[in-house]
């Protein structure tokens, strides 16, 4: 993998580890329901406007396969994180969204989108052991809302893994930025029952509104486009290595945001995980200097 696209994957990384913490400020207030479709109706004015303006076309002809795939990358994942945020901390929720890439690992070998190699399990290992280190959690009492919860964090990130591999392949007949906007579409579609039935329960404050204001114009809006754009140049695998770095950053946020206490773990774990995603997606950062040494006669 190019070193710009590994700068973009942690640049996403810094992004959506944000997203955590603003689901765990806008949820309570809002509401899952209102809060994912918000979420996701600023996202696709966001990417309305650039379709618009870069002067793409609605790709209409293929609702059914955007359909599909939004509600496996978009609909389901916002909506069931929204609703784990009322029972387990950020950390939890991004500990557990790692799963994705075992899931997408598995999917992307069934799929015939990528390879399964002992390295790419080893990343997984490897990540596993950093964000366990970093995140440093506490026992929760098992109660029945704390377990549906963290299900619904696993079936969330089993989406995002699936979903990954059938993006990829979408991207063999749609532009980038018509698959972002789509998808995205056709989710709000779907949310919006759920949230009209929820709407008199929701409370508009100016922190909630300012939280789903950045999360659908950055963390989905412009971050999806940018993810689909680096899917088009590497392997659906190595285009969810971000996953392994979200609780890095994830806790960062938490710290700086929330005034969450940062973990003895971070250094080890953060060096865990760079070591994760560098197996994963094959990133070299001394592939150019070595490839140099050898050229010289």
């Amino acid at each position: 993998m190019k070193t710009k696209y590994f700068a973009q994957l942690v640049a996403l990384s810094a992004l959506w580890g944000a997203s955590f913490m603003l689901i765990r400020i806008a949820s309570p207030v809002l509401g899952p329901n209102v809060l994912a479709a918000l979420r996701i109706g600023m996202a696709t004015l966001t990417l309305a406007v650039l379709m618009r303006a870069m002067r793409q076309r609605w790709p209409l002809q293929h609702w059914r396969e955007l359909a599909w795939v939004g509600a496996l990358s978009v609909a389901l994942p916002f909506s069931l994180y929204a609703w784990a945020a009322l029972q387990l901390p950020a950390g939890y929720s991004a500990l557990l969204n790692t799963t994705a890439v075992v899931f997408g690992i598995f999917a992307a070998a069934w799929l015939k989108e990528d390879t399964l190699t002992l390295r790419k399990l080893l990343g997984c290992v490897c990540g596993f052991a950093g964000v366990g280190l970093i995140v440093g959690l506490g026992p929760v009492e098992p109660t029945p809302p704390v377990i549906l919860a963290t299900l619904a964090c696993v079936g969330a990130s089993a989406c995002y893994g699936v979903s990954t591999s059938l993006m990829k392949r979408a991207i063999g007949r749609m532009q980038p930025l018509q698959i972002a906007a789509g998808i995205h579409a056709m989710s709000l579609l779907m949310l919006i029952p759920g949230a009209a039935w929820s709407w008199p329960q929701a409370q508009f404050t100016t922190g909630a509104l300012a939280a789903v204001a950045v999360m659908g114009i950055v963390t989905s809006g412009l971050a999806y486009w940018l993810h689909l754009r680096i899917m088009v140049h590497v392997s659906p695998v190595a285009a969810m290595s971000p996953i392994f770095m979200i609780p890095v950053f994830g806790v960062a946020w938490g710290s700086v945001g929330l005034g969450e206490q940062l973990s003895t773990g971070i250094y080890a774990g953060g060096a865990l995980v760079l070591l994760a995603s560098a197996l994963v997606t094959g990133f070299n950062p001394w592939q150019k200097w070595l490839d140099a040494v050898d050229a010289k006669p």
